[in-house]
């Protein structure tokens, strides 16, 4: 799990076999599997709530990684609803939206995996995967 920190290039989008964690099943962490889409290796991400990941804002910040054009295109992320605009012009769900990078256990293809985690509603805490691609 690492932070990026030049301009990459998304080639394409992996399988995640579960995206969304509820409550208990996100603590002490959660744990998702994505399939590489260049050698089909399934891989292990383990997310922590309040632990990994890096603010997503660290990628659209002055165009220095993504631009907020291409995570919109890609449905990365959306825009957030005015309500939740403390959390950052661009989030999952409306929530707290973090991201890292990881790699492909088999043949080392480098991947960004983009995550919210938070509260959506009294008593229900919701870890979503946006999802993990692919990029160069």
């Amino acid at each position: 799990m690492y932070s990026i920190s030049e301009k990459i290039n998304i080639t394409g989008k992996a399988y995640v076999e579960k995206s969304s964690f509820i409550n208990d099943e996100a603590l002490p962490s959660a744990a998702a599997i994505f399939t590489c889409s260049h050698c089909g290796n399934k891989n292990t991400i383990t997310i922590a709530p309040y632990e990994s990941g890096f603010p997503v804002l660290q990628l659209y910040h002055e165009d220095k990684v993504l631009p907020k054009s291409e995570l919109l295109k890609h449905g990365m992320v959306s825009e957030t609803s005015q309500r939740m605009f403390h959390f950052g012009e661009l989030t999952v769900n409306d929530l707290p939206t973090l991201y890292f990078g990881t790699h492909c256990t088999s043949c080392q293809s480098k991947y960004i995996a983009i995550f919210s985690y938070g509260e959506k509603q009294p008593g229900l805490m919701i870890l979503t995967i946006s999802g993990v691609w692919k990029y160069e």
